[in-house]
């Protein structure tokens, strides 16, 4: 941690400091916005500590005290991803910010019975005028824009193969 405290406070030092709150009152604002993970934490106030043991200390003492969680920040990413996203995204995304492995293979096993509702909706919200692709390059356009969203190319073999039907 004391190598990435180092990269980011050196990449931040230009910066002129904002006014004079504590750690803690910042670490506090950030929170009362939204959920941040521990990882996300830490990068946006890696800039304010005066040591990485200050910044450790801080973010263990507000994880004890119900602060900041990152199964509660979890839960949140994925209730607002989930209508949005592929399982490879969303998992992608939560290792960005620092989940640990066993959290994002709990994530996925929850996910994964619902991955093709999702992709069908998605597809259904963006080509329902189009319909079903008529021909190889539409099927392929229609792939990559599910592909992009991070769904699993069985299923989106399975929403193209056999589209929703849409509701008028």
């Amino acid at each position: 941690m004391s190598d990435e405290f180092e990269t980011v406070r050196a990449a931040t030092d230009h910066v002129k400091p904002r006014s004079g709150l504590s750690l803690r009152a910042r670490a506090v604002g950030l929170l009362s916005r939204r959920e941040h993970s521990r990882v996300e934490l830490s990068r946006k106030l890696s800039a304010h500590a005066q040591s990485p043991e200050e910044l450790s200390a801080l973010l263990d003492a507000l994880a004890k005290e119900g602060w900041q969680s990152d199964q509660r920040f979890v839960q949140g990413f994925v209730h607002r991803k989930a209508g949005q996203q592929g399982l490879a995204k969303i998992a992608q995304e939560l290792t960005q910010q620092g989940i640990d492995a066993a959290q994002v293979a709990q994530v996925r096993l929850e996910l994964k019975d619902s991955e093709l509702a999702r992709a069908q909706s998605v597809w259904q919200k963006k080509f329902s005028r189009g319909g079903s692709p008529t021909n190889t390059s539409e099927y392929a356009r229609q792939g990559r824009f599910l592909a992009s969203r991070g769904f699993s190319h069985e299923v989106i073999h399975r929403v193209l193969k056999d589209p929703p039907e849409f509701e008028c």
